[in-house]
């Protein structure tokens, strides 16, 4: 059937497809990294499909902590794909880094996730995060989540990269 040779053949280009990441900075690592996500994401239209390979992306880049997405369902941020450890399943809107990124419908970067008020502590190895907001017709759909076990890894080079890769959804 149709279905079928559209399956194989969507198998073979995501078997073919390889990251080729070059650049000595973070900002030469998102430069070569965004247009290469959006050739992946490019006519696949499965939200959790491109979730799953841009959190193993961008793991595969920089090699983070945890990479994944949240996705608001039914008034809740309901654990979608991702690369690290075991994460929390459900976080209530305005609780912590991600519901408040939710909230607030932008970029949140904590150095430090101790010093975060209400920061939920799924991983006690966690020690920096940014949290990106995808908006679609302006609603907050999910929202990009990455940590760091060290301090102080994101900046605004990772806001405006990954604000970038959230667009990639609208």
């Amino acid at each position: 059937s149709s279905s079928l040779l559209q399956l194989r053949l969507s198998l073979r280009l995501l078997a073919d497809f390889r990251l080729i990441i070059k650049g000595e900075t973070k900002e030469e690592l998102y430069a070569t990294l965004l247009p290469q996500l959006k050739s992946l994401v490019e006519g696949e239209s499965d939200i959790i499909a491109n979730m799953a390979n841009i959190s193993a992306c961008i793991m595969d880049t920089f090699h983070f902590w945890w990479v994944g997405f949240y996705r608001v369902i039914d008034g809740t941020l309901v654990l979608g794909p991702f690369q690290g450890p075991l994460a929390c399943t459900r976080i209530k809107r305005g609780k912590g880094v991600c519901g408040t990124a939710w909230d607030k419908a932008e970029t949140i970067v904590v150095e430090d996730v101790e010093k975060f008020p209400g920061h939920i502590a799924c991983s006690s190895a966690s020690r920096s995060e940014i949290v990106v907001p995808v908006i679609r017709n302006g609603e907050v759909i999910a929202v990009l989540d990455i940590d760091s076990e060290h301090l102080s890894t994101f900046d605004d080079i990772d806001k405006n990269w990954l604000g970038k890769v959230a667009e990639l959804f609208t």
